[in-house]
């Protein structure tokens, strides 16, 4: 008999949604998002959900159909991972390594692109997107990257291509205009060093993308992320569009490690630390477990002071990431111990908007929003 999962509203998402249905969901298609467009929600100070790869938790990350359905779920912005192509382009994959999220190990014409490098300090073995033209990329489809945890998103295996940042846009823009809203992305620069070290760096090709599509301005419907330090800075110098800086609970940025800067992102977070990172970021992306750790059990304790730090030294807060399915969840929110049935992930964010966040990247973004609408009264 097939098990029952919990998360109702998920579910029904699942049914009632596709990448060219209407909109549902407690925000209207009618509402504009107007006043400050950056990390505000339509109640101006409301916490922001972010759609972490589109929604991932219903079709394959990181494709224009999980992007689109993230949106009409009722998000107002995606969270979009970059990496270059050889021909200098910018495609939406979570990491340069393709073998996991495409069928490319079925394609034989691309059989000796295999290869092993050293990603960050990690041996890494497959096929990486630098060795690829987009026009390659583009015979490529995408497949589900953690399918022991989403074998419903099997189903689309093979459906989607690779997208790259400006079809994203161009996305974002066509449903802004049909659900009379401002959406926006937050573009992630990944690896900055590493690319920057094989000639190949992504901060060029940002820049120029964005200066062309109209969002190098302060109020742009765009955030810059990154896990390193010095490539934000720099942005903050040739671009006014927000930029936000990610941390992690443990390690360093990569571009310190290859300077020899011996702090880490326990450093970052520190009310100095927050201080620094406010001279040229507007956001803070920290790992939840910086706001809220677990015990040694697994469980939720109390917020550490993160937040009001961050808040103190000007910074907005927006942790990641939530994830409805039971391995993702604090053990004594899960429903059981099966990997792709969901728990309690309500009981988690609400506590977290209680701490105080300016909102958090989520894989599913209804139940998200569910949490924070529940969570606002509304």
């Amino acid at each position: 008999m097939k098990r029952k999962r919990v998360g109702v509203l998920a579910l029904a998402g699942l049914a009632l949604l596709s990448v060219t249905g209407v909109a549902i969901g407690t925000a209207s298609a009618a509402e504009s998002g107007s006043g400050d467009v950056v990390a505000r929600g339509r109640g101006h100070h409301d916490p922001v959900i972010i759609g972490h790869r589109g929604a991932p938790g219903y079709r394959p990350e990181h494709t224009l159909a999980s992007y689109e359905l993230a949106y009409r779920m009722g998000v107002d912005w995606v969270d979009v991972d970059l990496v270059p192509t050889k021909d200098g382009q910018l495609v939406a994959r979570h990491e340069p390594e393709i073998g996991g999220t495409t069928d490319v190990a079925k394609h034989p014409e691309f059989a000796n692109r295999k290869k092993t490098v050293v990603l960050d300090g990690v041996t890494t073995t497959g096929w990486f997107t630098q060795d690829f033209t987009l026009a390659e990329l583009k015979t490529l489809r995408a497949v589900e990257r953690i399918p022991q945890n989403r074998p419903h998103n099997t189903l689309y295996n093979g459906r989607y291509q690779i997208a790259s940042y400006q079809e994203v846009l161009d996305l974002t823009k066509r449903l802004g205009r049909e659900l009379h809203r401002t959406l926006g992305t937050y573009p992630e620069v990944k690896h900055s060093t590493f690319f920057q070290s094989i000639g190949n760096p992504t901060e060029p090709k940002l820049v120029s993308i964005l200066k062309r599509n109209g969002l190098d301005r302060p109020d742009a419907p765009a955030i810059i992320q990154s896990f390193e330090v010095s490539n934000l800075i720099a942005l903050h110098k040739e671009l006014r569009t927000p930029l936000l800086q990610l941390t992690s609970a443990t390690g360093a940025p990569a571009d310190f490690v290859a300077k020899g800067d011996p702090r880490t992102y326990k450093d970052l977070v520190t009310p100095r630390g927050l201080r620094d990172i406010a001279k040229y970021a507007k956001y803070l992306g920290p790992e939840k477990g910086q706001i809220i750790p677990l015990d040694a059990a697994g469980n939720l304790t109390q917020p550490t002071a993160l937040v009001a730090d961050a808040h103190q030294a000007g910074l907005k807060v927006q942790p990641y990431t939530f994830r409805n399915e039971n391995p993702f969840l604090p053990a004594n929110l899960r429903s059981s111990a099966e990997p792709d049935a969901y728990g309690d992930v309500f009981t988690e964010e609400t506590a977290f908007l209680k701490a105080g966040v300016d909102g958090f990247f989520a894989d599913q973004p209804d139940t998200a929003l569910e949490s924070l609408h529940a969570f606002l009264g509304r």
